[in-house]
């Protein structure tokens, strides 16, 4: 009998037809002698993946019957290094020849930044590469026309290292969650900010001292606004919304607000109330829709997220079969996002060494069925709210504040007087129960424009049942 001669795909070996009862790794070398590996940008995380490669080279190749070579770096400011095995060889500053090269297999992108990351990545897939990244911020805004891309050619797009750093969530919703049908995923997901936090929390300091320290410690870069301003956690939302959900979110969908006014007493405050205060990233399902905002939030004192402090992240994914699951550990730095690319290229490497086709279902759902988000506005999301108004310190105001907020279907669940402010003024706490967010803001805009407050009310979202 004749066997029909195997297909083969462009930058793929081609496996056998006809069967073969020969053990696995005979089998392997017979199709590949490596899997070759082309890294764009050896920046923090980069490094990491190079140093992991050479040290832990003889690991790898016993796990997939070949070794993994790291084939070139492109990189404009690097140096040949040694201790690294980097090469003067091995270096490139032309990106666009490395992906396109017949010799490889996977091309590793950590460049950052939407372009020129975006065009070699799609030049990369054009080649028949499989892709690695761990750019949160392409995939939230491009992520849509890659992994079409991706999906046209059968091919694979790693991104396990853009939400959460070593926190394998990625695999969890698209792998282990699989049969489960989600109601909630949200989290901590900025170890910058969650750091800052901590600082103030814990010390007490202004927000601008807590951001020094975080810069002098490396953990605040000298830019830091995509980080504190929320940009950074929106962009991870928008892919754990699309794992969770089958949806795609862009950045400009997502209401985001960063940590950058809240002060050290606004903290003391929510802490007497029994609260304290994160940056978080929610995503809820809601009748076709799903919520999907960034923002400062007051948790219970006894929340598991409140307790996790400096630059660790927490992930709670809430399931109608499994109920809530969390996932935890470093969200950041060289170790911990190297290795969850590591990870992303020894499961690819896994699937080109066997024949396959590669992982076309990047988020768990076909292509052609991951739908566009519709989203709630922000204006009907209902929770409750922690209040502080800079209040006359005369005879009525606080009932007349009380009478604005009632009439606008606020109700107040407690409040707290504290002495002289200064200006014959008195910070007035407040802790309200559940109301939409419209409510909310026309009755402050009210209160606002009134001769009883003395600065614009702060408010601090509260979320007592996540």
């Amino acid at each position: 009998m004749r066997w029909p001669k195997a297909a083969s795909v462009p930058g793929r070996a081609a496996s056998c037809a006809r069967p073969d009862h020969r053990g696995p790794l005979e089998r392997v070398n017979t199709v590949a002698q490596s899997v070759r590996i082309a890294l764009l940008g050896c920046g923090t995380v980069g490094g990491g993946v190079v140093k992991l490669l050479r040290t832990h080279a003889a690991a790898y190749a016993h796990k997939l019957g070949v070794p993994l070579v790291l084939a070139g770096v492109a990189d404009r400011s690097l140096k040949p290094d040694r201790s690294l095995g980097l090469t003067g060889k091995l270096i490139t500053r032309d990106s666009a020849a490395l992906v396109a090269r017949d010799d490889i297999d996977i091309v590793v992108e950590l460049f950052g930044g939407q372009e020129p990351a975006r065009t070699l990545v799609l030049r990369a897939l054009a080649h028949g590469k499989d892709v690695v990244t761990g750019n949160k911020a392409m995939l939230a805004q491009h992520g849509a026309e890659i992994f079409a891309a991706a999906a046209r050619r059968g091919l694979a797009v790693g991104f396990e290292a853009s939400v959460g750093g070593g926190i394998p969530i990625i695999r969890v919703l698209r792998e282990a969650l699989v049969g489960d049908r989600h109601r909630a995923v949200y989290g901590i997901v900025n170890g910058t900010c969650n750091s800052i936090l901590t600082t103030m929390s814990m010390r007490g300091a202004e927000f601008k001292d807590a951001l020094a320290a975080a810069q002098r410690a490396g953990l605040a870069e000298a830019d830091p606004s995509i980080d504190i301003e929320g940009h950074d956690t929106a962009h991870k939302l928008c892919l754990l919304a699309a794992l969770a959900f089958g949806v795609m979110l862009t950045p400009a969908q997502v209401h985001t607000e960063g940590i950058t006014r809240l002060t050290p007493e606004d903290i003391v405050y929510a802490r007497e109330l029994g609260y304290t205060a994160k940056l978080l990233a929610i995503a809820k399902a809601d009748g076709g829709a799903i919520e999907a905002h960034v923002h400062p939030t007051l948790l219970p004192h006894d929340h598991v997220l409140a307790s996790i402090n400096d630059v660790y992240n927490a992930i709670y994914i809430d399931g109608e079969a499994l109920g809530t699951t969390l996932y935890s550990g470093l969200g950041a730095g060289e170790m911990p996002s190297a290795t969850a690319v590591i990870a992303d290229i020894m499961e690819i490497a896994r699937e080109r060494l066997a024949g396959g086709m590669g992982r076309a279902h990047a988020l768990g759902y076909p292509v052609g069925l991951v739908r566009r988000a519709r989203v709630k506005p922000m204006d009907d999301v209902v929770c409750e709210y922690y209040l502080r108004f800079m209040a006359r310190d005369q005879p009525g105001v606080l009932g007349a504040i009380a009478s604005v907020l009632g009439a606008n279907g606020i109700s107040i669940a407690s409040v707290i007087q504290k002495g002289r402010g200064g200006k014959n003024t008195v910070p007035v706490i407040m802790r309200t129960h559940e109301a939409p967010e419209r409510n909310l803001k026309r009755a402050l805009k009210r209160i606002e424009r009134t001769r009883w407050v003395d600065a614009e009310p702060a408010f601090i979202r509260i979320e007592e049942n996540l």
